[in-house]
């Protein structure tokens, strides 16, 4: 393994998967559970083309890759420095052709007519609208969290366009947005068929919703059971502990 690709304001953290590794900041934007639900929720198949939408430094396709080994995956991110970071972490795990990561904006046609078409799409886009606050536009953190660079429809159009038929879209995002993922999902024809609420423990509310649509599905949604972060004695419960690895 070439340490000489991680900088000095860098960490070089273990997957707990089959010997992969993911180069993040020390300080400032490292992925979170939702990247580790996401990538757990799409039902990937090892025929499958997989794009990963607003991919960060590329956890989505690093955990897809090594847990259900699709035919390739490919990871698209706006932010350039990203994009660097992650590709030394597919030069230190010395990944071949079947994963890559492309800057790109998801809003350029030219960039999205370039890419083949995916059975799945994974996206884990920006949660708060951009008037959501004091927000810097520069900013790497506020460009990851508040819809700066696209909006939840931007994400939506996209992955219309870039889905086989049939195919499907999994995304992550909070609960007080499911009314706009549900209108926006049928307003470009992306059926919205599974449902998942994760809440952090069984005394408290949602904070994240997973969601599966499919491109030109039936109308029929299944709502999932509810996934506890915690259990009731402030210990990650067992499913937790089972999508980990643990």
């Amino acid at each position: 393994m070439d340490m000489s690709l991680v900088r000095e304001d860098e960490s070089l953290d273990d997957l707990q998967l089959d010997g992969i590794h993911i180069i993040q900041k020390k300080e400032g934007f490292r992925f979170g559970v939702d990247a580790v639900l996401l990538a757990n929720f799409a039902n990937v198949k090892s025929k499958h083309n997989v794009i990963d939408l607003c991919t960060g430094t590329g956890i989505v396709p690093l955990i897809i890759k090594g847990k259900k080994k699709p035919k390739s995956v490919i990871g698209v991110e706006i932010q350039s420095d990203f994009v660097e970071m992650a590709n030394r972490t597919k030069k230190i795990n010395n990944f071949g052709d079947d994963i890559n990561f492309i800057e790109g904006d998801l809003k350029d046609d030219t960039l999205i007519k370039s890419l083949e078409k995916a059975d799945v799409i994974t996206v884990n886009p920006p949660y708060k609208l951009q008037n959501a606050g004091i927000v810097n536009p520069t900013d790497k953190l506020s460009i990851a969290r508040h819809e700066i660079m696209c909006t939840l429809e931007d994400v939506i159009k996209t992955s219309r366009k870039l889905l086989k038929d049939n195919g499907r879209l999994y995304m992550i995002h909070r609960p007080e947005r499911l009314a706009d993922i549900f209108c926006l999902m049928r307003k470009y024809k992306i059926e919205p068929k599974r449902v998942r609420m994760i809440h952090p423990n069984s005394k408290k509310a949602p904070n994240i919703v997973l969601v599966e649509g499919q491109r030109d599905g039936g109308a029929f949604l299944k709502w999932e059971p509810a996934l506890f972060v915690y259990d009731d004695e402030g210990n990650y419960s067992q499913e937790i502990n089972e999508i980990y690895g643990r």
